[in-house]
């Protein structure tokens, strides 16, 4: 007895280290990308391609979702991004299902594992949710909920320019005031918060605590030595001596130098994870041990077999729906779960049922933990009930296609795809990539975060 429990935890952890193998590359490049585009994309351009919803912009995200990372998660992280960066939530949903459903390394193991049949299934059903996501989240998803999921995102935006230990913004030295209370932009001629009136700098005494008459000489309460302005730096790290060239100069070359971007996407990276690793590796783990455990003959159970006579679109609804519960609690990753997807086609499920299960990858129980991080409790719970909708619509809409015209074939065998991932392959050339830069991108962001005092 003692044998086969060791036997059973030996292969749940088999189970584990190979998915988790398989999905890190994927997971880790999107996530990667995610935190570039929040730091580097403008604004401005999102709303000019995504900030309305249309034709053409679902166009796009669907697009920019193909040639995207395939891991659900870091679909999640870009999806929240494109919010962030004011796209529409309809462009953003539909670039959330498309860059889960329609890539390329998906389109492989689909005609690998079930044939062709399946894959213009997975292609035309992606196309239809897109457009189905698009209407839905479009003229459906109440404005007042989407203000509290916009504002929910905001207040969890770091500040944009808490980088100096002194509190000070020096990237807009120029024209605004700094946490030190003192405007920089006017230092000869206007008065600082600090209560300085720099225009009579020589003769005057600030509410400061400055004997400004002995400005040589003394040191303000702002902890800076003004005794030797012209050449040695304050205790807020300014060299006052050169203060409209040396320091600007210095400002400058920081905001566009390649090292701070990297360093500041690092970032928005680190705090990422440290918001959904656990969701991450909660579905990990539960998808391994329900695939390790749970035989065949188990998904059958859940099933209506075809004798109990009931109206086809009826039995169509029901097998779609049982699809999709299926995909909330077993899922792990779009690739990875095809495996199941297959054996569920064989289990008795039908056409639109399997095709209901691979579009469910967006509602999984630990996305839907992803999705309170991102948004909040109440825009979760609407976000959710669409995409549910959208994927059980479109699942009746392909089972009612392929029946319809005779393009689904019950006696379609499993093919055999070797499913370790271990060995020289693609996915171990990708993770002896990605594995130490994903390491070293985390530690960068986490020592620039904690820098700013926002290490999580």
């Amino acid at each position: 007895m003692e044998s086969g429990d060791s036997n059973i935890i030996i292969h749940v952890i088999s189970v584990l280290f190979n998915m988790s193998w398989q999905i890190f590359w994927p997971l880790a490049f999107g996530l990667i990308l995610s935190s570039f585009i929040r730091h580097l994309l403008p604004v401005d351009t999102v709303v000019k391609h995504l900030g309305k919803t249309d034709a053409k912009s679902l166009t796009f995200t669907t697009i920019l979702g193909m040639v995207s990372s395939s891991c659900s998660y870091a679909a999640a992280s870009l999806s929240h991004t494109l919010l962030a960066k004011k796209a529409t939530l309809a462009n953003a949903m539909a670039f959330l299902v498309s860059s889960t459903n329609l890539i390329v390394e998906m389109f492989i193991v689909l005609v690998a594992l079930m044939g062709w049949t399946f894959l213009w299934g997975e292609v035309i059903g992606g196309l239809i949710l897109i457009a189905t996501v698009g209407f839905l989240f479009s003229r459906f998803y109440p404005k007042e909920v989407e203000q509290e999921l916009r504002q929910h995102i905001e207040s969890a935006e770091p500040a944009k320019h808490a980088h100096s230990d002194c509190g000070m913004d020096m990237s807009n030295m120029k024209h605004e005031s700094s946490d030190c209370g003192m405007d920089m932009s006017n230092m000869k001629s206007e008065t600082s918060d600090c209560g300085m009136d720099m225009s009579n700098m020589k003769h005057e005494t600030s509410d400061c605590g400055m004997d400004m008459s002995s400005m040589k000489h003394e040191t303000s309460d702002c902890g800076m030595d003004m005794s030797n302005m012209k050449s040695e730096t304050s205790d807020c790290g300014m060299d006052m001596s050169n203060m409209k060239h040396d320091h600007m100069d210095m400002i400058a070359q920081e905001e566009t130098g390649l090292m701070s971007k990297i360093t500041k996407s690092a970032g928005f990276f680190q705090m990422d994870l440290a918001m959904i690793g656990k969701e991450i590796l909660i579905g990990v783990v539960v998808s391994s041990i329900l695939i390790a455990l749970v035989p065949q003959e188990g998904w059958k159970a859940l099933f209506i077999s075809n004798d109990v006579g009931l109206p086809t679109w009826l039995h169509s609804l029901l097998d779609v729906i049982i699809g999709i519960f299926v995909a909330m609690i077993a899922y792990v990753c779009s690739v990875g779960n095809l495996i199941l997807a297959a054996a569920l086609w064989h289990g008795g499920i039908s056409f639109g049922g399997v095709i209901g299960f691979i579009l469910a990858d967006v509602l999984t129980i630990p996305m839907m933990g992803v999705y309170k991080k991102y948004y909040g409790k109440r825009p979760t719970k609407w976000m959710v009930g669409l995409l549910f909708l959208s994927i059980l619509f479109t699942g009746l809409c392909v089972d009612a296609i392929f029946n319809g015209f005779g393009w689904v074939s019950t006696d379609q065998t499993v093919r055999t795809l070797n499913q370790s991932g271990f060995g020289m392959n693609m996915t171990t050339v990708m993770n002896l990539i990605f594995i130490p830069l994903s390491i070293w991108y985390y530690r960068l962001g986490k020592k620039a975060n904690a820098g700013m005092g926002m290490s999580m």
